[in-house]
């Protein structure tokens, strides 16, 4: 597959590009990336035929939205998808009184979490005005998982069922976005809200990688029977399946545990003996499952989305996912690019 073409997004109308454009780095996440980086990632991404761009919020406090406004303002808008998140609201604050970890000199608003309808109408509204863009494809509820609001997550789980869904599900009815659903750490708060409510889609970071397959069990088998869509952020598993297993690896954001690693060596050894990229092989997995349109992948500087982009045309033999699987370092029922798509 190559990162330019184009497939469809469940049951929505709607196509995007299996290589999405991750725009959480250009709100400054961890450390600066100066406005020039910033639209030449954009850039390049659209040159090489990128067509899916994913922003929020929360990225550098409005910083990533306006950024990728500025870089995709004079881009014909029937050519590409947008999605972007509700769930926190903005408010301007003098910047000495902001907390702003873990962005880096981001934009000059705090953030409050508010996901009451009146709250996501507002938001929606909010980052229309910081894209300057006539629209919003697809929206997501954001971070009502337990990663991110530990022992209040089954009240806030609920406020944004009664809350933000409605708004969207009447935004949806209005023809105003085309896909609304759910972005979080945790496959199991996606199919949770599948069962309660009538989600187009998913934005799952993680939880569906080289090393992570569980949601296989049942989330992804319903998304299957629903036709929704599941687009996968941090493939990587923040950074292992990028890097390897080499000293202070990161597995899903902390120091990579011994089992971790030495999994991830062992799979390394296969791609050693097929001539494959650890990196090609984590992001061509993901996207190989039929309900999984798109892998959104975040970069800092041009030459690692060159990389990227690389990684994900690069041939892979169809005896590499056949040895994984004898190996016993990947599922057998997990679908693989060498089985029709």
């Amino acid at each position: 597959m190559r990162p330019s073409d184009k497939v469809g997004f469940g049951r929505v109308k709607l196509e995007v590009t299996p290589f999405a454009f991750g725009a959480a780095p250009i709100g400054n996440f961890s450390r600066p990336i100066d406005e020039a980086t910033s639209d030449a990632m954009v850039q390049h991404a659209w040159d090489a035929g990128v067509r899916y761009y994913d922003t929020a919020p929360m990225y550098g406090h409005g910083l990533s939205e306006l950024r990728c406004g500025h870089s995709l303002r004079w881009k014909e808008r029937d050519d590409f998808v947008l999605s972007s998140k509700v769930g926190r609201l903005l408010k301007p604050k003098k910047r000495s009184q902001i907390e702003f970890s873990p962005w880096n000199n981001a934009a000059a608003n705090e953030m409050v979490f508010d996901y009451s309808y009146d709250a996501t109408m507002r938001s929606f509204e909010d980052s229309l005005q910081r894209l300057a863009l006539e629209r919003i494809d697809i929206c997501f509820i954001h971070d009502i998982d337990v990663f991110t609001r530990g022992a209040e997550q089954p009240e806030v789980f609920r406020q944004a069922m009664d809350g933000a869904w409605r708004a969207l599900a009447k935004l949806r009815e209005e023809g105003v976005v085309k896909a609304i659903g759910v972005g979080v750490n945790e496959w199991q708060v996606c199919l949770e809200a599948l069962r309660q409510r009538d989600f187009d889609c998913f934005l799952l970071a993680g939880r569906y990688t080289l090393l992570e397959q569980e949601s296989l069990d049942s989330f992804l088998p319903l998304c299957v029977e629903r036709n929704a869509a599941v687009v996968i952020g941090g493939g990587f598993n923040s950074g292992i399946l990028a890097t390897g297993a080499v000293d202070g690896a990161k597995y899903n954001y902390v120091p990579a545990p011994a089992d971790i690693l030495e999994r991830v060596r062992r799979i390394e050894k296969v791609c050693r003996d097929h001539d494959v990229p650890l990196p090609a092989a984590a992001m061509q997995f993901v996207v190989a499952h039929p309900a999984i349109p798109s892998f959104i992948a975040g970069t800092r500087t041009v030459d690692q989305l060159e990389k990227n982009l690389e990684w994900f045309s690069h041939p892979i033999p169809a005896d590499f996912w056949r040895t994984l699987k004898k190996q016993g370092l990947l599922r057998e029922d997990a679908p693989t690019p060498d089985e029709s798509r």
